[in-house]
């Protein structure tokens, strides 16, 4: 299963959830330590700030993140939990969540992955860099992006409520 929460979740998740593999979408100045339970090979930390195009001091998402997100997540062995978290769990997790379902079912349609998302979270804005990135690399020819865009911006939160997104 693939959960999605924000950093004030994390450490709850992984335990209530039993994960083994975490991927961390935050701000390279953060400091997110590896959960107990969790092999430091089995975090992913992606540094970047949550932006979709480029302001002066701050790090965008690029495609080296992807690769990185999509390499992972394409190791997953599914026996356990994978949790996916950025700081509110709205936007760079909610991106990558739908980008892992993506990644992990090159068949399914991504407009049904995106009402998925929308159903399991009401709040979910997918960071569109994120979303753009990864259906250029995954080869999905604007769908991504149109079905990100046709499930339109979330309920305005200050937090997430933590969430699985369904993979199939």
């Amino acid at each position: 299963m693939l959960h999605v929460c924000s950093l004030s979740k994390l450490n709850d998740t992984v335990a209530s959830t039993g994960a083994k593999s975490v991927v961390t979408l935050i701000n390279a100045e953060m400091d997110v330590p590896t959960p107990e339970g969790v092999a430091p090979e089995r975090h992913l930390f992606l540094a970047f700030n949550d932006i979709v195009e480029q302001i002066a001091g701050l790090t965008p998402p690029n495609e080296k993140h992807i690769e990185d997100l999509l390499t992972f997540v394409k190791d997953w062995d599914r026996s356990a939990p994978l949790v996916i978290h950025c700081w509110a769990g709205i936007s760079r997790s909610t991106a990558g969540a739908y980008v892992a379902a993506c990644a992990l079912n090159p068949e399914a349609d991504e407009y049904r992955l995106a009402t998925l998302l929308r159903e399991s979270s009401a709040s979910a804005t997918p960071n569109a860099r994120l979303v753009a990135m990864a259906d250029k690399l995954l080869g999905r020819e604007g769908r991504m992006i149109d079905a990100i865009r046709g499930i339109g911006r979330g309920a305005n939160a200050f937090e997430g409520t933590p969430f699985i997104m369904p993979l199939d």
